[in-house]
Parts: structure tokens; C-alpha cells; sequence
């Protein structure tokens, strides 16, 4: 297996005034290709601090940071820009839709950023939704969509691009018990179906259907548990 993840001694310091806040606090971490991995920990733990680092949506104070082989520490921000919309696809606990724009055209955007045709983003897009079991909804706007659905068309945005991981997080913040159950089956479907899936959720029951659970405290990694892999062929 090959890392599709590895940090090494990451900080990230934030300043009030004065005053360093020292939020992470020199983390080493290595994820393959392939791992279902859940972030947990008590607020203030530095897990969404974390989860932003990995998604390019922040830069470690100190430390090296390698994304598929990419050194993505020392990046600019344009640099970094490129880096989110080919590598990670992002699924929110507010969904983050455009609120005028079709479940379609939702799922498409990442493609117009990294230049895909029109056809192509359409042809594309159109299988994403089918995948996310949302193929009679393509046309219909997020206030015509449940929340569950809502979700779904944010994970088909994350998959629209083919990243090479998908980061969620808290995606079942906004659901109810049962939509949160469909919601966390689709995510079981995309990572048998080979993608890297990483997620931060407060939530046991969330977090077991990750394969490994990494757990923060105070800036630091507390405890990081790998399941057994069940091996048996069912008949």
C-alpha cells in the first residue's frame, strides 16, 4: 500500500493578541491508499484543525505535509487552490450548495474549475448523481431536496472530480437517525469502491464504520486503533 497522506511534526499556532495558542502540537501521521479513517476528540482537541491542514484549507505553522507525493506544506495559495479541486473532495455538515443552482450543476462545479467541457462535465456529473441514488433529482434546487438528499448531492460534488481522498466533516451533523444511516452506507459504498475516506465526527457510532479510528487530545494524537479486517467470504 501506498501513502496517499504522511505528516511529520506538524504544528499550527493560532495568536490572540499576545497570546500563542498552541492547537496542534507536532503530529506524525501516515494514511494509505484505500483507508476508511474517523477523526475523533473532545472540542478543542484539534481535530477540525487537523481535518483543515489535510484539506489544504489552512498551512501547518511548522512541519511537512505530503499529498500523494506532493509536498503541499510550502505551497502557495493558488498552488493550494489546484491541490483542493483535483485531490480532495469535501462534504460539509451544512451541505455548502449553491441555493439557486440545480442538484446538476451543484455537482458539475468543481469540473468547471478544472476546465472540463461542457459535455463533459454534464456526462459526468449525470453518473455522479446516478451513483448517489439521486438520478430523478438532478434537476430540482436544494429547497426542493430533504436533507438527506441534500447530503447526497454534496457527496456526488466531492466525487465529481475523482480525488484522492474524500474528507467529511461531522456529515450526518444535520440528520436524522435514519437518514444518517443511508448517509453513512453511501460513504461505506465509496470507500469499497476503492476511494480513501476521512472523517471527523464526534459520534461512536459514525465513527465504526471507519476502519481506523484516530483519536485527539489536547493537540496531540491520544490513541490510534485499526480494526481487524474480516477476511471471511460470506455465502
Amino acid at each position: 500500500m501506498s501513502n496517499v497522506i504522511k505528516i511529520r511534526q506538524i504544528t499550527r499556532d493560532f495568536y490572540l493578541g499576545q497570546e500563542v495558542v498552541k492547537v496542534l502540537k507536532g503530529i506524525d501521521l501516515d494514511i494509505e491508499k484505500g483507508e476508511y479513517v474517523a477523526f475523533m476528540g473532545p472540542s478543542g482537541s484539534g481535530k477540525s484543525t487537523l481535518m483543515n491542514l489535510l484539506g489544504c484549507l489552512d498551512t501547518p505553522t511548522s512541519g511537512q505535509y505530503v499529498l500523494n507525493g506532493k509536498d503541499v506544506s510550502k505551497m502557495t495559495d493558488d498552488e493550494l487552490a489546484e491541490i483542493r479541486n483535483k485531490e480532495i473532495g469535501f462534504v460539509f455538515q451544512t451541505f455548502n450548495l449553491l441555493p439557486r443552482t440545480t442538484a446538476l450543476d451543484n455537482v458539475a462545479l468543481p469540473m468547471i474549475y478544472a476546465g472540463a467541457s461542457k459535455a463533459q462535465r454534464k456526462e459526468r456529473a449525470e453518473k455522479v448523481l446516478f451513483d448517489v441514488g439521486l438520478s430523478d433529482r438532478m434537476d430540482h434546487k436544494p429547497n426542493q431536496l430533504s436533507g438527506g438528499q441534500r447530503q447526497r448531492v454534496a457527496v456526488g460534488r466531492a466525487l465529481v472530480n475523482n480525488p484522492s481522498i474524500i474528507l467529511a466533516d461531522e456529515p450526518t451533523g444535520n440528520l436524522d437517525s435514519k437518514t444518517s444511516v443511508e448517509i453513512m452506507n453511501l460513504f461505506d459504498e465509496i470507500h469499497a469502491s476503492g476511494n480513501t475516506v476521512i472523517l471527523v465526527t464526534h459520534e461512536e457510532e459514525i465513527a465504526r464504520h471507519a476502519n481506523r479510528i484516530i483519536r485527539l487530545r489536547d493537540g496531540m494524537i491520544e490513541s490510534d486503533e485499526r480494526k481487524e479486517v474480516n477476511l471471511e467470504v460470506r455465502s
